[in-house]
């Protein structure tokens, strides 16, 4: 018998003392839960099941390391993420959290707990035996989630703790909002395309919820609550990783177990973690870690008598969830405002559109108040020996940067700073804090303006043809001077080269010829000019959509594109290949040719590949027209399951590769034709 059936027992004991919810869940034949209830704990509570069926392994696995537990559970490759947890906290902060919920958010979280450990009850053997030892989980686990994946994960920016850079550097997201005066079919019209890996905490799991005053379609990382990206009849929005700024690093001047601290010493807090680690046979041993902290925060390095300590903005903003859950039942732009304003989300812009033709960029976060420096100096470590550098609250929302309504009738963002999120510009950075967010625009970010502003009446099918683009803004860019470079001062290869990507449409489709050509020649190009630099005339904020131009060195450019040419041909057979044999999207049982790229090559489209397997990129996609009734597309690129044995793991991927969306079915009668089974989920709630 599986080692889990003490925990299934004690589960049916409990269920015997609580509240009964018999919410129903409608699958569609995408794998898409359609979840309806009479409130809040039904409704989370299926969706906690939902989630469990799709996705148990990875959401136990999730929560294992969110206590920091997870090398206890499954062996030392987990020992450095508990030791960050720890050292950052992670377990008490839910527990402080989880005493200032409110009621209704109680309720609804516990209930999410409880729909997952009552699916790991109803089926152990679709659960592994390595995930059963993460149970049951707790209320204080999905807020320890929480605060792992946004404050510790987006807010910290990942390089601080170096591992996960990779990882990192390989998120993003585009959105749109496209208002009717912009529209041919004169609705507000919104894309939602966040753009992270393909994996593990990054994964997206979309969901209908319906009932205790909300009736919304979205999707939301899994192991989270409630969506996160959404919409309803009235209004939606997305997100995309904003350049902002809320986690600082302190260098301090250690004596012993004190810091310099204005004009004295002060002594670093000291507590002591004992962590178990799992051994190959399965017996443990024990790991001591020590956790010291200053005034600023956690010590995360010590060098040559230092140490780092990590500041991070948000953590006293504990009601994530019940912001979100407001913004889901929010039903016009008052509504939504007044669930913004409470900055309960620490980072990430908000892109908005609703059926009364309103359409909203707001940079949001918990951006700290600092007492000195620009962008620039709060990316290095500063000085922590005094008080003049220590900020201690954030900005309030009249504060930071928004956009209502532009003359445009379009925004757009591209993980670009917010000063660039419409033309004619309808934000000043001189008006903001020099801190506040980096001056640049990059060339995927031009290239989305390009898109938009382009184009006066703009349709549905227009919006979704454009979010599919992958024309490189880069090759715009440079291609015409490169050519003439490479027949002026190249070889034979260079020569070669020019021919070849002179009869290249610059786009990367699967059936592009020269795009995998010029993506190598840039990656060498950009290697020989490290030191010289790439262009003549580098960005420029009085032209922030034709800047950078102009090669800095077209003979350096022919010799990138030689040395490109001769490496293409000896790995591939052949520098004239198409962009689809070398690069696939491969899951389950297709292997198919991909489309897409990197948007560093100023590709909007933005799939990014390890070994030639895309990875990563445009994970969820919405396309939604605010009309009556509202019409909308969707695709997650990975499909809506991870669990061993799902169908519905990748199998969205076909339509990713014919760059098609689904329809997004929202009424009972279109799901229901659309119907893969009904479940009427008796589930136990706690009393």
């Amino acid at each position: 018998m599986r080692k889990a059936s003490v925990f299934v027992l004690l589960l049916v004991l409990a269920g015997c003392q609580g509240r009964v919810r018999e919410p129903e869940i409608l699958w569609d034949r995408w794998g898409v839960p359609h979840i309806f209830a009479a409130d809040i704990e039904g409704l989370l509570a299926a969706f906690g099941y939902a989630q469990a069926e799709s996705h148990a392994d990875l959401i136990l696995r999730l929560y294992g390391q969110a206590r920091g537990r997870a090398a206890e559970y499954w062996g030392e490759r987990y020992l450095e993420s508990d030791e960050w947890v720890r050292t950052m906290g992670v377990p008490g902060l839910a527990a402080e959290w989880w005493k200032v919920q409110s009621g209704d958010m109680r309720a609804g979280l516990a209930a999410f707990a409880a729909g997952i450990n009552q699916y790991a009850c109803e089926r152990p053997d679709a659960v592994s035996e390595q995930a059963h030892r993460v149970l049951p989980v707790e209320p204080t686990d999905i807020l320890a989630h929480l605060v792992r994946v946004v404050h510790f994960n987006f807010v910290t920016r990942p390089h601080l703790i170096g591992a996960e850079r990779s990882r990192w550097e390989a998120g993003g997201s585009n959105a749109w909002a496209v208002a009717p005066a912009r529209a041919a079919g004169g609705h507000a019209m919104l894309v939602a395309n966040p753009h992270l890996p393909w994996s593990d905490l990054y994964t997206w799991y979309e969901a209908q919820l319906t009932g205790a005053g909300i009736d919304a379609y979205g999707a939301t990382l899994v192991g989270f609550p409630i969506l996160a990206i959404a919409f309803n009849d009235y209004l939606g929005w997305s997100h995309t990783v904003n350049t902002y700024d809320g986690a600082d690093l302190y260098e301090l001047e250690l004596e012993g177990e004190a810091y310099r601290w204005g004009g004295g010493r002060k002594a670093l807090e000291r507590e002591e973690h004992v962590l178990k680690v799992r051994r190959p046979d399965g017996s443990f041993e024990e790991r001591k870690l020590v956790v010291r902290r200053s005034v600023h925060g956690p010590i995360i390095g010590f060098r040559r008598g230092k140490a780092l300590a990590l500041r991070v903005a948000g953590l006293d903003a504990p009601l994530i969830a019940e912001q979100y859950w407001d913004m889901l039942r929010a039903r016009n732009l008052k509504e939504f405002e007044a669930a913004l304003r409470r900055l309960q989300i620490p980072m990430f812009t908000v892109m908005y559109a609703d059926r009364d033709g309103r359409i909203l960029h707001f940079f949001g976060g918990r951006t700290p108040v600092r007492p000195q420096g620009d962008w620039n100096f709060w990316q290095r470590p500063v000085r922590g020996d005094s008080p003049a550098t220590l900020w201690t609250r954030t900005h309030g929302y009249d504060e930071l940067p928004k956009v209502l309504d532009p003359p445009s009738g379009w925004l757009q963002n591209a993980n670009d700073p917010p000063w660039t999120t419409t033309f004619p510009e309808a934000l000043r950075a001189e008006d903001f804090p020099a801190y506040m967010a980096p001056r640049s625009m990059s060339f995927r970010a031009q290239r989305s303006a390009r898109m938009l502003d382009e184009d006066t009446s703009i349709s549905f099918e227009e919006l979704i043809a454009y979010k599919h683009s992958t024309r490189m803004e880069l090759a715009d860019r440079i291609l015409d001077e490169l050519l003439e470079a490479a027949r002026r001062y190249g070889g034979p290869r260079a020569r070669r080269g020019a021919e070849i990507l002179a009869r290249w449409d610059r786009a990367a489709e699967a059936d592009s010829r020269g795009a995998v050509l010029f993506e190598r020649f840039v990656r060498e190009w950009r290697r020989r000019s490290e030191k010289t630099g790439l262009f003549r005339e580098p960005w420029s904020e009085a032209e922030p959509r034709t800047t950078p131009r102009g090669l800095a060195s077209p003979q350096e450019a022919a010799a990138a594109l030689e040395a490109a040419v001769e490496a293409t041909e000896k790995e591939l057979g052949a520098a004239e290949i198409a962009w689809g044999e070398v690069y696939r999207f491969r899951g389950g049982p297709h292997d198919l040719p991909a489309n897409g790229g990197p948007g560093d090559l100023g590709i909007f489209r933005v799939v990014d590949f390890e070994g030639g397997k895309a990875v990563g990129g445009d994970s969820y996609v919405a396309v939604i027209e605010f009309s009556r009734p509202v019409r909308a597309r969707a695709l997650l690129s990975y499909g809506n399951a991870s669990q061993t044995g799902s169908k519905h793991a990748f199998d969205q991927l076909p339509l990713l590769a014919r760059k098609e969306l689904r329809p997004v079915w929202r009424t009972r009668a279109e799901i229901e034709a659309n119907l893969e089974r009904r479940q009427v989920v008796r589930l136990t709630v706690a009393p």
